[in-house]
């Protein structure tokens, strides 16, 4: 057994401070405890073990990919375990954390400069548009995760996790949308289930695209891309809530210090977005959403660093 069988099979647990009375339970998946400290180590298992299986990755090839840290680095953990280099472009508008994580799991950097540390339309097209560059040179292969479908498959596991951890007695499934994929793969195993169960969407409030909005910037890492990503699929989904940047981290902050929960800013977001559904559906019914990430990625970032 190697280190790549670590990932998944998460813990969840209910939340017990941060929900007010009368409302449904909320149970969060600590998908924290993946190696790399993120859910997104399922998903670079996926597009990496696919890209293997069709010929698309060869050995001594490099894989490219542009992303803002939690991809970057499960790709570049499961790249170091498989033996393939990796070439990522992010962007200064990510925790130094992230990118020094991916470093250190040996992937090679190429930064594209942000307007302020902001997550923007014009940042996201850039970072692909230089990630496309890099996949042209000869050996490369570009995991293009806001595109690749096999990403959704990573997720599919995860939704096995949660129906069997609930017993089934799930109504509500909240998640914050990046590429989308996370959301939907879940919501494939939710739905053929259950048909009834809610699938609700997040997205920053700043930047509510998905809702009819338009795109703004904001500081809700990995998250909100500025336009509808490709995954994106709307006959899955029963509501879109927009959570203000301001918010999602003051929830982050509040997880850690009334839950003992150490999560980064798209959590936050998730835990709000799930406390609104949980008001709407009341007690006895049940909703779950995901701790993205761990908080270690964060603590240099205004959303924990102390003043």
């Amino acid at each position: 057994m190697d280190i790549l069988h670590a990932i998944g099979n998460t813990s969840m647990v209910r939340l017990r401070r941060v929900v007010p009375s009368g409302c449904a339970d909320v149970f969060v998946k600590l998908e924290w405890e993946s190696p790399t400290g993120s859910m997104k180590d399922r998903m670079a298992q996926a597009v990496i073990s696919r890209a293997e299986e069709d010929g698309r990755l060869k050995p001594g090839n490099t894989v490219i990919e542009y992303t803002g840290g939690s991809t970057g680095a499960s790709l570049a953990f499961v790249c170091a375990a498989k033996g393939y280099r990796i070439h990522i472009v992010s962007s200064d508008a990510f925790a130094r954390e992230k990118l020094d994580q991916m470093a250190a799991l040996g992937a090679e950097l190429t930064l594209v400069p942000s307007e302020d540390g902001r997550t923007t339309l014009k940042l996201i097209l850039e970072m692909i548009e230089a990630a496309r560059v890099l996949s042209r040179e000869p050996h490369t292969c570009w995991t293009d995760q806001l595109n690749n479908h096999d990403s959704i498959a990573g997720y599919h596991a995860l939704g096995e996790e949660i129906w069997s951890q609930t017993d089934g007695a799930i109504d509500a499934f909240v998640q914050c949308v990046g590429t989308a994929a996370s959301l939907r793969g879940v919501a494939v195993v939710l739905k053929r289930n259950k048909p009834g169960v809610r699938i609700v969407a997040v997205e920053p409030a700043e930047s509510p695209v998905l809702g009819g909005g338009e795109a703004g910037p904001h500081k809700i890492e990995g998250v909100g891309i500025g336009y509808t990503p490709p995954l994106w699929d709307p006959s899955m989904v029963d509501d879109v809530l927009p959570v203000a940047t301001d918010d999602a981290k003051e929830m982050a902050r509040r997880l850690a210090r009334e839950e003992g929960l150490f999560a980064g800013t798209s959590s936050g977001a998730n835990v709000i977005a799930a406390i609104q559904v949980a008001q709407r559906l009341g007690p006895g019914a049940t909703v779950v959403t995901l701790m993205v990430d761990s908080g270690l990625k964060y603590v240099v970032t205004d959303v924990f660093r102390r003043s």
